[in-house]
């Protein structure tokens, strides 16, 4: 036997879509508020500034900013290391900025990493991408025997 429309009880449909209007409610308020919306960042326990060149033969050269060491070089897909300085050298590159400012590699005091462009004020915080991508920058932290 199909349920009719008299059958379907009301009650608890209504305060679904009270629940839902209120969390929209309570949502669109805190970000009119300026309610920050991230936890505060750890304060930076190690930096690295860091160039990113690309090669003729197809890889990276990681560059240690300070003295211009070889800090590694990046071959093969390295898909995510490739997709993340991609999309902060496209930004630079559509607000007229060239390669010559370093990025930051900040590793904070709770494990976190992030890498920051300060000529834009971008930040990739790179534990959201999981462990396995995190620890392909964790690595130039302190490669070399420095931060």
């Amino acid at each position: 036997m199909a349920a009719t429309q008299a059958d379907f009880p009301r009650g608890p449909l209504r305060a679904v879509g009270a629940l839902l209007l209120v969390t929209l409610a309570a949502v669109g308020a805190a970000r009119l508020a300026g309610v920050p919306t991230r936890e505060p960042d750890a304060p930076t326990v190690a930096l690295r500034e860091l160039r990113f060149e690309d090669r003729a033969d197809g890889s990276i050269a990681v560059i240690d900013a300070r003295d211009g060491a070889l800090v590694q070089r990046v071959e093969g897909e390295a898909g995510f290391v490739r997709g993340t300085l991609r999309g902060l050298a496209r930004e630079r590159l559509r607000r007229g900025h060239g390669p010559q400012q370093p990025f930051q590699l900040l590793h904070r005091a709770d494990g976190r990493l992030t890498l920051l462009d300060p000529v834009t004020g971008h930040r990739v915080d790179l534990e959201s991408f999981g462990p396995v991508n995190a620890r392909l920058f964790a690595q130039w932290v302190t490669a070399g025997g420095r931060p």
